[in-house]
């Protein structure tokens, strides 16, 4: 298992691989749907220094910061945690999956496609969420990954596409 590490001046870079007699820290662990794969940032993007460009990099800035917030310097993310170029560690990396967000201190899910905003009543003075249509519509609930990702880890916290949060799995369920 490899993590990603938040130093404190913001900057993000990848551990060694972790394994074996490695103790691993605490981490926080994102949880989304891919976009095309030239918008995702790979591992070999973090390693040659590149990918920042990418659509994808904004969800690894996401995740460091909100794993930040919650304590935590180290997270992981998969489109650019696993070298997919070595098969080996695809398919090892693909068998701990369920293990690796069961061990994390924090699930963070991000929907792409649900919307945050809200709407002002002229009766009420509080605002009404639009999001729970497209929350229970998401593209997220469809994956194969889904069902493992939603029980393994202890917290799992939901996030709009604006990078707000919307609830976790017990307020949310």
């Amino acid at each position: 298992m490899r993590l990603l590490r938040r130093s404190n001046d913001g900057e993000l870079g990848l551990t060694n691989n972790l394994g074996g007699k490695d103790t691993i820290p605490p981490y926080a662990i994102l949880s989304h749907t891919w976009g095309a794969d030239t918008e995702e940032v790979t591992f070999e993007d973090l390693t040659n220094g590149s990918g920042k460009d990418k659509p994808g990099y904004k969800k690894i800035r996401f995740c460091g910061e909100q794993a930040r917030q919650d304590s935590l310097q180290y997270f992981w993310i998969d489109t650019c945690c696993i070298n997919k170029a070595n098969k080996a560690e695809l398919s090892q990396a693909i068998n701990s999956m369920f293990r690796w967000f069961r061990d994390a201190t924090r699930c963070y899910v991000y929907l792409s496609d649900v919307s945050s905003a809200t709407a002002k009543t002229d009766e009420e003075e509080f605002s009404l969420p639009l999001w729970e249509p497209d929350f229970q519509k998401s593209r997220w609930f469809t994956r194969g990954w889904t069902l493992q990702e939603l029980l393994a880890p202890g917290s799992v916290e939901f996030f709009s596409q604006e990078w707000k949060k919307l609830g976790d799995k017990t307020s949310l369920q």
